[in-house]
């Protein structure tokens, strides 16, 4: 018998069928224009259909998904067009998920087309396969439109800081030379003064704020320029751009407060004690109410307690994941979520990477600016940031602090406890004695015994 006899030949195994674990499961392609619907084969005789985006077609597409007994929506989408439909199938009862693409990434080499994707979805949907992104609920959402707004309003002022202080330099004015800040006390008073026509130096200089770090005379030799009527117009028109969108911010600040005090007060009502004072001066760009307190009755809890969170750190985090944590099961979860972990990618037992996994999570920037402002703090968080920041670098180090500081935020809002601080000499003394630990037991394995060394008075 030959060897290609002698070979077992196998009969091609046709796959099975996953199970299906909704059979009323239907998803959405959604774009600016036009949104593609799938339903189960058996649901319709059309089972896929093209809808507008306009008001009308969008209560058109909730009606056809009624008649089709269809109860959970699966919908991806780029930018901001799935909300109004979003919000619409929610109001008519539909359990909708907005789906994360790297769940639905199709096999490579398959074409792709809208028709196909919503199919795909659908499919996956149904299998069970398919997990909703998170959404806080809709109060914490309309607070976290307020906030996004106010941070849009903080990036559009700092343009025209900018186009300030371009057009001082091309009249060869070295403002920025001399003060720290030039939308400060002295900075502002100097510019005002010289769109109202002042050009002596020395009289500029003379409004210098005693803070300033420079003398009269230091600031007297920046302010000698040239006086073009094309820069003195650009500077006018930044600074009154400048101080326009802060009159803004204002009025957003007044809209926040007046939301807060409308959310439900959570804990015992008491107000929390007041902060400790870690700075000289007010925090740039903080909420001109008192945030801290206003937080501190929705949360239950003070998270300005902790190290390197300000009041307005701690608004960002409650408008972008609430006060309730039962969406993330652990602290693991939570800080996976955030991004702020290792996303490791092992093969055949090899580790490929393990760099933390890219996103734009909001909540997650503003952890990580509070990390970093811990580089000179004396507590025990900040001797944690130093201390690997020496041994791993500034990236990972603000990485690995923004990760404990989530951990802390997550305990204090899941079991509504309070923030015991760490003070820097307790914790230089626990880190000494498991420093020490660790050598006496590096030491027994080598087959020594480390003896420490008597103490001289």
């Amino acid at each position: 018998m030959s060897a290609r006899k002698s070979q077992r030949i196998h009969k091609p195994v046709q796959p099975q069928h996953m199970p299906v674990i909704d059979p009323h499961a239907a998803a959405i392609d959604v774009g600016s224009a036009e949104h593609w619907v799938a339903v189960p084969p058996d649901a319709d005789p059309q089972p896929v259909r093209s809808f507008g985006a306009y008001t009308a077609d969008l209560i058109a597409l909730a009606d056809w998904l009624k008649a089709c007994g269809i109860t959970s929506v699966a919908l991806e989408s780029t930018g901001v067009y799935w909300v109004p439909l979003f919000e619409l199938l929610e109001t008519r009862g539909f359990n909708v998920r907005v789906i994360d693409p790297r769940q639905a990434s199709r096999l490579k080499g398959r074409p792709k087309s809208d028709v196909q994707d919503c199919q795909w979805l659908q499919r996956l949907l149904a299998c069970g396969l398919l997990a909703a992104a998170f959404r806080p609920e809709d109060q914490i959402i309309v607070l976290r439109g307020y906030l996004r707004q106010r941070q849009m309003l903080l990036t559009f002022a700092s343009h025209h800081i900018q186009h300030m202080q371009k057009a001082l330099e091309l009249m060869n004015l070295k403002l920025t030379e001399v003060v720290s800040d030039i939308t400060g006390k002295t900075g502002l008073a100097i510019i005002k003064a010289i769109l109202d026509g002042q050009r002596d130096p020395a009289c500029l200089a003379r409004l210098r704020d005693y803070r300033c770090h420079n003398d009269e005379v230091t600031i007297a030799k920046a302010l000698l320029g040239n006086w073009r009527a094309e820069h003195l117009f650009t500077l006018r028109q930044a600074l009154e751009l400048y101080e326009f969108y802060h009159r803004q911010i204002d009025a957003c600040d007044r809209q926040i407060e007046a939301y807060l005090a409308t959310l439900p007060h959570r804990g015992d009502g008491v107000a929390p004690p007041p902060p400790t004072r870690r700075g000289k001066t007010r925090q740039a760009n903080a909420p001109s109410f008192d945030a801290r307190a206003a937080l501190a009755r929705a949360c239950g809890v003070d998270l300005t307690a902790i190290e390197g969170i300000e009041s307005r750190t701690a608004m960002i985090l409650f408008s972008e994941i609430g006060s309730d944590m039962s969406p993330w099961p652990t602290e693991k979860h939570f800080c996976s979520w955030l991004g702020l972990c290792p996303h490791h990618r092992i093969t055949g037992g090899k580790v490929l990477s393990s760099r933390v996994r890219p996103g734009a999570n909001r909540a997650a920037q503003a952890l990580r600016l509070a990390a970093r402002s811990l580089h000179a703090s004396q507590s025990a968080l900040g001797a944690f940031f130093r201390r690997l920041k020496s041994r791993l670098g500034a990236a990972q180090a603000i990485v690995a602090t923004a990760h404990k500081l989530a951990r802390l935020v997550y305990s204090m809002l899941k079991h509504g406890t309070a923030y015991v601080q760490q003070g820097l000499d307790a914790y230089e003394q626990t880190y000494r004695q498991r420093s020490a630990a660790a050598l006496a037991r590096k030491a027994r394995e080598l087959g020594y015994e480390l003896v420490p060394a008597p103490v001289v008075s």
